[in-house]
């Protein structure tokens, strides 16, 4: 945001407000400023600054600022002086600011054990959204900066975050900080739960058991990064950790090996992996019924109709007053994006949740040997009150298809049904979808009521 479009509380006074709020006492202590290094940023004219947590202005059931500040507080008071010792789920993060120099560094925790749940989102769904941020909040990320095409052996640090990306087990780190570790706290709902970061002055990462499918991606210097992401899938590496490697440049020919910042290889990897799966699906014979199936997780609710044609692909979402992306809207927001049997030429306007939601579907589809259009209809309602990542949208998807669909012989009562369970009508998304126009072309409106 702009410095101009900004207002800047002091540590002290907004400090104690939010102090009140928090149901720990020990908790609210913490967030004295001689006991936490941390600054509040809401956007001027912000209903936070009248609100302050209390009064629940902005529609959504529960304060997203004040759960998150509540595990940022109760991870960071675990962190004293300039030095963390703990055990990496293993995990990274690349930055994206400043590309071509970017900041990177190990994700851990002020914990000992096995922490791998902190970083696999394979592993989350179901889980409360309080556990979810909970985890996110525990990783503390030690950050240096670098450009993204320098060599392997020429930086310390940067080798050994790579090393520590292939590890299949959680491992021991020991970072000594520059500074305290510590965050600018926006007041913002578009901000994605984040632990506290500060700068490596120095890193010591404990004795590693590489993952060996990883770990011979990583030494072949002549296989290309999109061979090994295929090879890794189908070797059965969970998504999650090739995403990972992938970010710290471990696949690809040597001389064309790059970072990747971490929003970029997780939607890189989701379109790599079902795009080739698409390609499978589509010698598949076509299903012969219409199949409805369904998924309801953080008040997101997923409608996924299947029809008897050939692949086409098509996501839409609707995002309700008080959501996380249209906190003050009056009307219900939607968007979506479509692709044909020949798919797309350009990105996705709605970014990684439609590749996300495509390998679902994409996995599904050739796990069962068929093929067929798809229409994903997401409403995600005020419940879901801060974004946690594409992956929720992946599990979300995964999940319905995990269960046995629904079947209709006729299109009108699939129709039927799953508008019954959304809140939007049926003319709301027919004006936005693609699919179902073509689907409805040549019948009369009426009848699906």
């Amino acid at each position: 945001m702009r410095k101009d479009k900004i207002t800047v509380f002091s540590r002290s006074k907004l400090g104690l407000d939010l102090a009140r709020l928090i149901d720990d006492p020990m908790l609210a202590k913490e967030l004295s400023p001689s006991n936490v290094d941390v600054s509040y940023r809401v956007p001027r004219g912000s209903l936070c600054v009248l609100c302050k947590g209390a009064r629940m202005l902005c529609g959504k059931a529960r304060c997203p600022i004040v759960v998150r500040l509540t595990y940022y507080i109760r991870s960071l008071s675990r962190v004293r002086g300039l030095s963390l010792d703990g055990s990496s789920p293993p995990s990274v993060f690349v930055g994206r600011i400043g590309y071509p120099h970017v900041y990177v560094g190990p994700l851990t925790p002020p914990v000992h054990g096995d922490t791998s749940i902190m970083d696999m989102p394979e592993l989350w769904f179901g889980k409360p959204l309080d556990e979810i941020v909970e985890y996110r909040f525990s990783l503390v990320r030690g950050r240096f900066r670098t450009r993204v095409d320098q060599p392997m052996g020429s930086n310390r640090l940067l080798d050994e975050v790579r090393d520590l990306a292939l590890s299949s087990l959680s491992v021991d780190v020991e970072m000594t900080f520059r500074r305290r570790p510590r965050r600018v706290f926006i007041l913002d709902d578009e901000v994605q739960p984040f632990g506290a970061s500060a700068p490596v002055r120095s890193l010591r990462i404990g004795t590693l058991k590489l993952d060996y499918r990883l770990e011979k991606a990583y030494s072949d210097y002549d296989l290309k990064a999109s061979e090994a992401v295929l090879d890794l899938y189908k070797s059965g590496v969970p998504v999650s950790k090739i995403q990972r490697a992938f970010s710290v440049g471990a696949f690809g020919e040597l001389k064309r090996r790059r970072l990747v910042p971490t929003r970029w290889s997780i939607t890189a990897v989701d379109s790599i992996v079902s795009k080739a799966l698409i390609e499978r699906v589509k010698d598949n014979p076509v299903i012969n019924e219409y199949r409805v199936y369904e998924s309801n997780y953080l008040d997101n609710r997923f409608e996924i109709l299947m029809l008897p044609e050939s692949w086409s692909y098509e996501s839409i979402e609707a995002w309700y007053p008080g959501t996380v992306w249209n906190p003050r809207g009056e009307d219900v927001a939607m968007y979506g994006d479509y692709e044909g049997y020949y798919g797309r030429t350009t990105y996705a306007d709605m970014g990684g949740c439609y590749y996300a939601a495509r390998l679902a579907v994409a996995e599904k589809l050739v796990a069962e040997g068929r093929q067929a259009s798809v229409l994903i209809l997401r409403e995600a309602h005020p419940g879901y009150i801060m974004p946690v990542g594409v992956w929720q949208v992946r599990e979300n998807v995964r999940n319905a298809l995990r269960k046995p669909p629904l079947k209709f012989d006729r299109l009108e009562d699939a129709l039927r049904h799953i508008f019954s369970k959304l809140a939007l009508p049926m003319e709301a998304w027919l004006r936005k979808s693609t699919i179902l126009r073509n689907a409805l072309h040549q019948r009369k409106l009426p009848a699906y009521y």
